[in-house]
């Protein structure tokens, strides 16, 4: 894939969590009033930060287990989950915030001409409310969430989905993404990919992933793309 830059695109896609917004601190705290309410031993909330990135029934399952891919006890977990939901859902947005720059960086890409996606792997129920509460729903057109479509990241079809909704091809799109799953979906895709080193990539450097840059927040991602 050619990165000379500026980038010639048509559309950009952001990722929600470690990307957009720092939700860690209300996940943690879901994860401490679960764990609390179960009787089960508590998790800091750095260690919660290297479970993001796959969902909440994985980080549920991480949580639970200390591992990232241990499969917990069925009938603990089915427990859990629901314990967890209801406590996150309570508090999605209490004290979780957009990034420094993430504001600017959105106004900047939408100040270009670019349409704008938000695709995550959280739930609906939890994504709609937190995209709102944080003044962010506005910038996007399309916002795609774990559970809107029957795969998700690092799977590229909400990918396809989002260039099919912009009528464009998937060379044409960037993804703006924190994490593994980010860059194998862009990549299986066939979209350019920035990471943002700040967000939750399972506490590994994003330096590591395969990406057409690294860039230290959305405003200078902005910068690195021109609209075609």
């Amino acid at each position: 894939m050619d990165k000379g830059f500026p980038l010639p695109l048509k559309a950009v896609v952001v990722d929600l969590d470690g990307t957009l917004l720092d939700t860690a601190p209300d996940l943690a705290a879901a994860a401490a009033r679960m764990l609390a309410e179960l009787d089960l031993p508590p998790v800091d909330t750095e260690t919660v930060k290297t479970y993001i990135g796959n969902g909440i029934s994985r980080l549920v399952k991480r949580v639970l287990t200390r591992d990232m891919e241990a499969e917990p006890d069925p009938q603990l977990f089915d427990q859990a989950l629901s314990v967890f939901e209801r406590h996150y859902l309570a508090g999605v947005s209490a004290e979780s915030r957009p990034y420094p720059g993430v504001v600017e960086g959105l106004r900047a890409l939408r100040a270009a001409g670019f349409p704008l996606a938000c695709i995550t792997n959280k739930a609906e129920k939890f994504t709609l409310p937190l995209l709102r509460d944080t003044h962010l729903s506005d910038y996007f057109e399309l916002v795609l969430s774990g559970d809107s479509l029957p795969r998700k990241k690092p799977d590229p079809l909400p990918l396809f989905h989002a260039c099919e909704h912009f009528g464009v091809s998937p060379g044409q799109v960037l993804l703006v993404g924190d994490s593994l799953n980010d860059a194998q979906a862009a990549r299986a895709a066939g979209c350019h990919v920035f990471c943002v080193p700040y967000g939750y990539n399972r506490g590994r450097s994003v330096a590591e992933l395969d990406t057409d840059a690294v860039v230290p927040g959305l405003l200078d991602a902005a910068k690195l793309i021109r609209r075609v």
